[in-house]
């Protein structure tokens, strides 16, 4: 299954990285896309994620999830 988020405050590639690491490091995460110019976060997963755990990954790399 495919959700996308919206992450505020990414400027450069380091950000796409952390982003990807924390949200990739959540159970049952099988890949992360970023669009860095849009801000989208595109997570690929075996069953819906908790949307406070992929915040919870988000502030942790040091952004902000947009609802």
């Amino acid at each position: 299954m495919e959700t996308v988020y919206r992450v505020k405050g990414m400027t450069c590639g380091h950000c796409v990285n952390a982003v990807s690491a924390e949200i990739g490091k959540l159970a049952g995460v099988t890949g992360v896309t970023v669009d860095l110019a849009t801000g989208a976060v595109t997570v690929t997963s075996e069953a819906p994620l908790d949307r406070q755990a992929v915040a919870a990954a988000v502030e942790e790399a040091g952004y902000e999830l947009v609802s």
